[in-house]
């Protein structure tokens, strides 16, 4: 993207001609070589100062990169005083996530014993006046790697899962739409479903994959039936479309968790799923 790399060199030169700026790091997607990037991939900027605080405090210095239409500031106190950030979105609709650093607590990140998650996901040096990267250890992207889970995780999760659909049953019988959609997508999906996928996902590819962030490469991993049966999860306000989906999410558990409990050596619960099956049926049936 040619503005955005526009905006990155404007960077790059501001840092080198400014002497309170000591060190720069790009970091993130556009460093990752698992990550996918386009065109509306954020620039994530590391700034390394000897006194931190005046940029922390003064933001007209954003303006030497555009027009910002929105920004988010979080204070060192946010990170436990380690470092502080500026999101900042652009007129251009380029974003920059400034992370700034007090050189000396940059330097007790680059002695930890391990790369905080931040860079073990991968970073370019950028700018470095007083070699302070030289020891930086190399990204390993393991951080960002799907991890085989235990049997008691496998286990807790199917568990939870048939558990907290019965909220979803009851809300839905009752006409409680918000409550119904906060279990269905909130704990659901995000809790139960997405590390299910994950695992399932990572099982076929040898535990060396990731899918990125809260399953954004799931349709490039699933086979299209697979993919057709995760968005049949999904539906809109009416009660009997979100009723489908709930009993969509079942099958689809079923199958994930039937297949991934023959490759971790465990077994699936399924006296607990057919138990619960009898149940939503029973409420739904209600009248």
């Amino acid at each position: 993207m040619k503005i955005r790399d526009e905006k990155l060199e404007q960077i790059i030169h501001w840092a080198e001609e400014n002497p309170d700026v000591r060190a720069v790091l790009l970091t993130s997607s556009l460093v990752n070589p698992y990550a996918p990037v386009d065109d509306l991939s954020d620039l994530d900027i590391e700034l390394v100062f000897n006194d931190m605080k005046v940029y922390e405090s003064d933001k007209t210095w954003i303006n030497t990169f555009g027009k910002p239409i929105s920004m988010i500031e979080e204070d060192e106190t946010f990170f436990d005083g380690k470092h502080a950030m500026k999101m900042v979105l652009y007129e251009d609709h380029v974003k920059v996530d400034f992370k700034l650093y007090q050189k000396s607590e940059f330097l007790k990140e680059i002695q930890a014993e391990t790369l905080p998650e931040d860079w073990d996901v991968g970073y370019k040096v950028l700018v470095d006046k007083d070699h302070l990267t030289q020891d930086m250890k190399p990204a390993t992207y393991q951080s960002i790697m799907i991890q085989k889970p235990s049997e008691q995780r496998f286990q807790q999760l199917i568990n939870d899962f048939w558990w907290d659909t019965t909220y979803v049953a009851k809300c839905l019988k009752r006409d409680e739409i918000f409550y119904a959609k906060f279990m269905s997508e909130n704990v659901i999906r995000t809790d139960y479903l997405v590390p299910l996928l994950e695992w399932y996902i990572a099982s076929k590819n040898g535990w060396n994959i990731t899918t990125n962030k809260h399953g954004r490469l799931f349709k490039k991993y699933l086979s299209p039936e697979l993919w057709e049966k995760v968005e049949a999860t999904f539906s809109g306000s009416d009660i009997e479309q979100n009723w489908i989906a709930l009993f969509a999410y079942a099958d689809l558990i079923h199958e994930l968790g039937t297949d991934l409990a023959a490759k971790i050596n465990s077994t699936y619960p399924i006296e607990v799923e057919n138990n619960i099956r009898k149940y939503l049926n029973e409420v739904r049936s209600q009248s």
